[in-house]
């Protein structure tokens, strides 16, 4: 018993003194749309708190790179659907941890 509060009292006084933070995952997204969806896409992935990283033009189509914080992507297939008409395409893959706030 007297180990269970120690430990309970010193992981107490660690927080308590530390500054702890929250890590999230960020994805790396690559996203290909026909040029006239470039605004909307652009648009959504800013409203998610997507960070653009290159924009790159490839025949009849942009490829858009950005980092974009995977709490923020669930359902974002389904947006680009609708927004592209079904005509954009998107992978995702992890890139890094990120403080969260």
């Amino acid at each position: 018993l007297a180990y269970t509060v120690s430990t309970s009292m010193a992981c107490k006084e660690a927080l308590s003194k530390g500054e702890p933070f929250l890590l999230e995952p960020i994805m790396s997204v690559e996203i290909f749309v026909p040029d006239s969806f470039m605004g909307d896409v652009i648009g959504d992935l800013n409203s998610r708190g997507g960070k653009i990283e290159s924009i790159n033009p490839k025949i009849n189509l942009q490829a858009i790179k950005a980092i974009v914080p995977l709490s923020s992507m669930f359902g974002y297939s389904t947006s680009l659907r609708s927004s592209t008409q079904g005509r954009g395409t998107f992978t995702m893959q992890f890139s890094h941890f990120d403080q969260r706030g």
